[in-house]
């Protein structure tokens, strides 16, 4: 009875830890505001100061709307908060800077999941909106 109990527990832990939502993904959203990580930023993409402005506000309510859906592992808030920061980055940047925009999360985010799994494959996390 014992061993069947067992059993089932092991099932259930890894039913649930299967559906667990994934942050890796979703916390180079938090990460933009920080200071080197946007001037760096600011750099790569050669924005001008009008747009580094708007950029700023747009990272800065992208990190607290990220962290809050982060801590409360809602993955829909999350995923609207994605949204939000790729719509808003998109009206502010040339369609050429959005691109290396969306290259720079999309390989930044990959080598997050490498990093935590080292035999897992690339894909394409954002595409154009």
């Amino acid at each position: 009875m014992k061993k069947i109990l067992t059993v089932i527990l092991g099932v259930v832990v890894s039913a649930t830890s299967a559906f667990a939502f994934d942050t890796n993904k979703y916390e180079v959203f938090s990460s933009l505001s920080n200071e080197n990580t946007f001037y760096g930023l600011v750099r790569y993409l050669d924005i001008d100061s009008s747009q580094a402005e708007k950029l700023e506000d747009v990272f800065s309510m992208t990190e607290e709307k990220m962290e809050s859906a982060l801590n409360k592992n809602n993955e829909v808030a999350a995923e609207k908060t994605m949204y939000f920061n790729l719509e808003n980055v998109k009206s502010v940047l040339s369609d050429a800077q959005y691109k290396k925009y969306l290259t720079l999360i999309n390989v930044t985010v990959n080598n997050k999941k490498s990093n935590a799994y080292s035999d897992t494959e690339t894909e394409t996390f954002v595409t154009v909106l």
